[in-house]
This record gives structure tokens, sequence and C-alpha cells, in this order.
């Protein structure tokens, strides 16, 4: 059974960095495609950032390409999100998801599996 579990949430002034992990356990993920949502008080979830396990291709959201990076590490069996010059529109409960496939999707439909997530908080 495919287990996702975040960390690396917090509190953080405008300007400053994050690092987010999602420790993925119970497959092999080289046939996965591995995504960040993120949630805002009282929104929708919303995509933010997807890698291809195998080969690395990433996609992020426009809002925050340029800011966020997204990368795996295939020993640790673990996803990345960096996040860089935060506002504090980004703040948001931050989830980790997998889907099976290669192909990178935004919709939270089309993932299997989800983290328990993480909350990010980003003050002015």
């Amino acid at each position: 059974q495919v287990q996702l579990v975040e960390s690396g949430g917090g509190l953080v002034q405008a300007g400053g960095s994050l690092r987010l992990s999602c420790a993925a356990s119970g497959r092999t993920f080289n046939s996965y495609v591995m995504g960040w949502f993120r949630q805002p008080p009282g929104k929708e979830r919303e995509f933010v950032a997807a890698i291809r396990w195998g080969g690395g291709s990433t996609y992020y959201a426009d809002s925050v390409k340029g800011r966020f990076t997204i990368s795996r590490d295939n020993a640790k069996n673990t996803v990345y999100l960096q996040m860089n010059s935060l506002k504090p529109e980004d703040t948001a409960v931050y989830y980790c998801a997998a889907r099976t496939g290669l192909v990178i999707i935004t919709t939270t439909n089309d993932y299997n599996y989800w983290g328990q997530g993480t909350q990010v908080t980003v003050s002015s």
C-alpha cells in the first residue's frame, strides 16, 4: 500500500524559504507522477507542481514558476518542494500526491494517493 508522509511545513516571513519533503513507501515509483497540491483557507485544492519519477520531467503552476522547485531523491524515495520568495498568498495546507502513469496531470481527481498534508503559513 502506498504511503505518503509530508514534513517541513511551518511559519515563515514573506520572502523566506521552506523545503517540504514527501517520504513515499509501498511501491517502486518509477512509473509514477508525484505532485504537490495546496489548499488555501476557504478555497479549493489546487495544483502546485509535479515530477515524473522516472526521467524527472517537471511542471509548475504559473503562480509558483520561478520560485518553487520540485525534485526527487531516488535513494531516499523522497520528493521535495523547495519554496523560495514566499508570499502570504502561498499560505495553505500542502499535500503530496501520487498517480500511476507517466503523464503529468494537474487535476486532483487523477491522483490515486495522498498524504495527510502539512501547514505552510507565510506572514507579511
